[in-house]
């Protein structure tokens, strides 16, 4: 097992510890250590428990850096510290009242294309003889982010070719139906983009890290665990910016000021996104859980203490 991962088994078990955990490791400045740094930090957290502020400051680097399974440092595009400051203006320009299809299918398109190459990058490769992508993974992706821009544009899409004028009708299609197809896409997105993970099985480890399968259940495990706490992200910060201001633009200040509308749902979209990243991280362990029940049957008895651990992947 991977040092990265016998570390998330100290640091995994509570929400509330992996929430702080995760806080740490989104620090954008850790986007600016080289790879070697990287490299370096990987080893020393391998070779032992981190016991000072210099230990503590590896094993920070090789968790925000480091692919669990490969061992090799991330794209830094794909880094944990680089998802929120990539995604936020993505999202924000992705939620915008556009007045045309174009904009919005361009905004929805680096949004998805994003997210496919981040739930890519981060996947359980365990079972991977080849670490370069395929051809196949690179059209699957190219597939997921095509079909994930058309479908994320609907709402534009709707409003434009049904020729939509009714107040009633626009703010539902600009700001409620958003909402599940947000949560929608995003669960779609992870889904695909690992599915091949659900074909092949991932690495399973008993207690101690040692390896001791391969397993299908364990892998749609972790894939649906990554798309549930992806949709949750992606669902609450497009659910709560625009009922949000659905309610204040009853309010008098509102009305007399329709212009601070704008600003305040671009505002408040980048905050929520910010609050639910490490949130939506923290749901479930990188280490994760699975009952000897679940398991296949010739891996049952291996499971020692009646689980076995896996690579959940983010």
């Amino acid at each position: 097992m991977d040092p990265n991962l016998l570390h998330w088994r100290d640091r995994g078990r509570s929400f509330f510890r992996r929430l702080q955990t995760w806080i740490n490791l989104l620090d954008p400045t850790l986007l600016l250590s080289s790879d070697p740094e990287i490299e370096k930090a990987h080893t020393l957290i391998g070779s032992s428990q981190p016991q000072d502020k210099k230990d503590e400051s590896a094993l920070t680097l090789s968790l925000s850096s480091v692919h669990a399974d490969s061992g090799a440092a991330l794209p830094i595009v794909f880094r944990p510290p680089a998802f929120l400051p990539i995604t936020a203006p993505l999202v924000v320009a992705s939620l915008l009242p556009h007045s045309g299809v174009k904009p919005a299918l361009f905004w929805q398109f680096l949004l998805q294309s994003y997210c496919a190459g981040f739930n890519h990058a981060n996947r359980n490769s365990s079972t991977e003889q080849d670490k370069k992508t395929s051809l196949k993974q690179l059209l699957l992706i190219a597939g997921t982010a095509s079909y994930t821009s058309c479908a994320g544009a609907l709402p534009q899409i709707f409003i434009n070719r049904l020729r939509i004028r009714s107040p009633a009708v626009q703010t539902f299609f600009r700001s409620l139906f958003p909402i599940p197809l947000s949560a929608a896409l995003a669960f779609f997105n992870v889904l695909t983009i690992r599915s091949e993970e659900s074909e092949t099985g991932i690495q399973v480890f008993d207690r101690n890290g040692n390896p001791v399968g391969i397993s299908k259940a364990a892998a749609e495990k972790a894939v649906m665990e990554t798309a549930l706490s992806r949709a949750v992200l992606f669902g609450t910060t497009a659910a709560v910016p625009n009922l949000l201001v659905l309610l204040l633009q009853r309010t008098r200040l509102f009305q007399r000021n329709s212009l601070l509308a704008a600003p305040f749902r671009h505002m408040s979209v980048a905050f929520v996104l910010g609050l639910m990243v490490p949130v939506s991280f923290s749901l479930f362990p990188q280490l994760g859980t699975i009952k000897r029940e679940m398991l296949e049957e010739e891996l049952q008895d291996r499971a020692a203490g009646g689980r076995l651990f896996y690579h959940r992947g983010l």
